[in-house]
C-alpha cells in the first residue's frame, strides 16, 4: 500500500496533511511498524528534514461526530501534542479544497468558488470555527477564550493559548541573540522541565504591532511560526498596555499573522488568528519509508 499526503505551510510553519477519514494511517503505520519500530519513530522520520518529507508537525483530518472533521496533532518528534494554530489553519484550508465546509452567509454573485466558507472542527483543545476569506489562502481561526494569564513581572507573560507559551517582551533586538540558548535555559528549568513549555522573544514596535521569535517544545528549536505562540504574544502586549481590543499584527522569521481579540471580565474572548496559508506540494509514500 501507498499513503498520500499534501504539504502546507502558514507563515513558514510547514505540516504534513493526511486525509485519515477512511482510517488509511492507522493501516500505514500497521505496514510500516516492523521497518520504522513504532507510530512515533515513523512520525518523526515523515517530517525529518533530511531522511523525510521534513516538517514541523504531522496531522490526521478525521471524522468526528456533530463537526465537520477532527485535527489530530503529533510534533516533529512524533508525540502526539496540544492545539496548533497555523496547523489548525493549514488543515481547514485543505478540507475547504476537499469540498468541506460551507457557504458563510448569502452571497449575491454566481461566482461561490471566491465566497467566502465556513467550517467547525475539533482538537485538542476543544471546538474551533475556520473561515476561508474571498483572498485565496487566507484563514481566519477561532482561538479559545483565555481567562487567565500569569504576569511573572512587567515584562514576562505565561498562558495558554491552546498551547501553554511563556511570553517575554524585551528590549534587546529579539533577532540578535542566541534564541535557543536562550529558550531552552527557560524550557529546561525545574518549572517547566517535565510539561515543556513553547517560548517566545517579543520587540514591541507600537501597541497594535510586535514582532516575535518562538522555540517550539516537541521541536525543540526555533520555528519561523507559531500560530499559538502569536496569539500569546499579542494578548501578552494587551495586558501590557492594558488595551481593551482590536487588532494586532505579529510579524514572525516566516511572515506576518494578525490577531484580533476583545476583552472579557475573565480576559480576553472573540480571539481571531488570521493569516495566509498555501500546499506546498503533494506526494505518495511508499511502505519503505
Amino acid at each position: 500500500m501507498s499513503l498520500a499526503f499534501v504539504k502546507y505551510e502558514g507563515t513558514g510553519n510547514d505540516f504534513i496533511l493526511i486525509d485519515n477519514r477512511e482510517g488509511i494511517w492507522q493501516e500505514f503505520v500497521s505496514a510500516s511498524i516492523q521497518t520504522a519500530g513504532s507510530e512515533k519513530a515513523l512520525i518523526a522520520l515523515l517530517c525529518h528534514p533530511k531522511f523525510g518529507i521534513g516538517a514541523d508537525g504531522l496531522m490526521l483530518l478525521q471524522k468526528k461526530e456533530g463537526y465537520d472533521f477532527e485535527m489530530v496533532y503529533f510534533n516533529s518528534d512524533g508525540g502526539k501534542s496540544s492545539m496548533c494554530g497555523n496547523g489548525g489553519r493549514c488543515i481547514a484550508e485543505w478540507a475547504f479544497r476537499l469540498g468541506i465546509g460551507k457557504l458563510a452567509g448569502l452571497i449575491d454573485h454566481a461566482d461561490v468558488l471566491n465566497s467566502e466558507k465556513i467550517l467547525n472542527f475539533w482538537a485538542t483543545d476543544g471546538a474551533h470555527t475556520a473561515q476561508q476569506m474571498s483572498t485565496p489562502g487566507w484563514i481566519s481561526l477561532t482561538m479559545n477564550d483565555v481567562d487567565s494569564i500569569l504576569e511573572q513581572d512587567s515584562h514576562c507573560y505565561e498562558l495558554n493559548t491552546g498551547s501553554p507559551h511563556f511570553v517575554s517582551i524585551i528590549s534587546e533586538d529579539i533577532q540578535e541573540i542566541d534564541l535557543v540558548a536562550w529558550a531552552q535555559g527557560i524550557r529546561y528549568n525545574a518549572t517547566y522541565k517535565e510539561a515543556g513549555i513553547n517560548v517566545n522573544a517579543v520587540n514591541i514596535i507600537n501597541d497594535s504591532h510586535i514582532v516575535m521569535r518562538t522555540y517550539e517544545r516537541g521541536v525543540e528549536g526555533e520555528t519561523l511560526s507559531c500560530g499559538t505562540g502569536v496569539t500569546a504574544a499579542a494578548l501578552s502586549l494587551a495586558t501590557m498596555k492594558s488595551l481593551g481590543g482590536g487588532l494586532i499584527q505579529v510579524s514572525t522569521r516566516g511572515g506576518d499573522l494578525s490577531v484580533a481579540f476583545s476583552r472579557s471580565p475573565a480576559g480576553f474572548c472573540n480571539i481571531l488568528l488570521q493569516g495566509a496559508t498555501k500546499m506546498v506540494f503533494k506526494g505518495v509514500l511508499p511502505i519503505s519509508q
